[in-house]
Parts: C-alpha cells; sequence; structure tokens
C-alpha cells in the first residue's frame, strides 16, 4: 500500500501543478490515472496538457488505446492499470483503491471551503481506515510537508 499526499493548492491552479507531478510520476515509471468528476473539466485538463510547455503523453478515457495511456484522464475507473491515481475537482477515492496502488494524489483547491472540506473528510476517512497520508501545502512556490498521519 502505498501513501496518500494531500495536495493543497493555493498558489498556482491545477492546471499548473497537474503537469509537474505527473511529469514526476511518469518519470519514476508509472502509469497514472487522473480522475476528476466532471467530463468537460476533464475535456479541458486533456487540451490543457496538450497545449502546456513539453510533451506529456496522455489521453482521455473512452479512446481506442486507453489500457496504453501512461497517463488517463477518467471519471471513473481508469483502464491504463495505473501504479498512481491523482483525483481532482473533489473526486473520491476509496481504501480499497489505496491499498493497490504505489501513491495516491488528491489535489484541492485552497480558495474554495468546499474543496478544504472535502479534502479533510478524505483525510480522516482514509487514515482511520489504516492508510498513510501526508499534507502538503505550498510555500513560496516550493510545496512543504506540514503533516502526516501517524
Amino acid at each position: 500500500m502505498g501513501d496518500v499526499y494531500f495536495y493543497h493548492l493555493t498558489e498556482r491552479p491545477l492546471e499548473a501543478t497537474l503537469p509537474v507531478l505527473l511529469d514526476k510520476a511518469t518519470r519514476a515509471g508509472w502509469r497514472v490515472a487522473v480522475r476528476g468528476k466532471d467530463s468537460k473539466r476533464l475535456e479541458e485538463l486533456d487540451a490543457s496538457l496538450w497545449n502546456g510547455d513539453g510533451f506529456l503523453p496522455h489521453g482521455l478515457a473512452g479512446g481506442k488505446f486507453d489500457e496504453q495511456q501512461p497517463v488517463l484522464l477518467t471519471s471513473g475507473a481508469s483502464a491504463n492499470s495505473p501504479h498512481c491515481l491523482m483525483t481532482v475537482d473533489g473526486a473520491e477515492v476509496t481504501f480499497e483503491e489505496v491499498s493497490k496502488l504505489e501513491r495516491v494524489c488528491i489535489l484541492f483547491n485552497g480558495a474554495d471551503a468546499g474543496a478544504v472540506e472535502a479534502a479533510r473528510a478524505q483525510w480522516r476517512e482514509l487514515t482511520d481506515a489504516g492508510a498513510k497520508a501526508k499534507y502538503w501545502a505550498e510555500d513560496g512556490g516550493r510545496w512543504s510537508m506540514k503533516a502526516e498521519s501517524t
């Protein structure tokens, strides 16, 4: 079972943070699923990833080659057998999923009180079930670990 990393986005938007985390995960040799709740939002993230700096191969779920994608954006279960799951926009993850993955990353908007409360609820749910979690916050353009479950 891998750790759950909570990323509290306060200085940079998801569109700037997600490519950095995806690049690190794929460089580690991991397949990644990015789970969101809204298909239109996933389409926007897809376009943002294609139009960003560098090249990050990925796909939007529902394509012919989903199983082969190093990064797959989806609103449900992922067909690409991921090592890492990143959730955005309040998409949830279960303890059962955490127990099967190398890493789970929960990215949430620090300017949205509802998103912050949802992340807190996920922290309680997952750590109460036995997952190890780390809370990361932006601090002057760098990530700083602010808390760790025991």
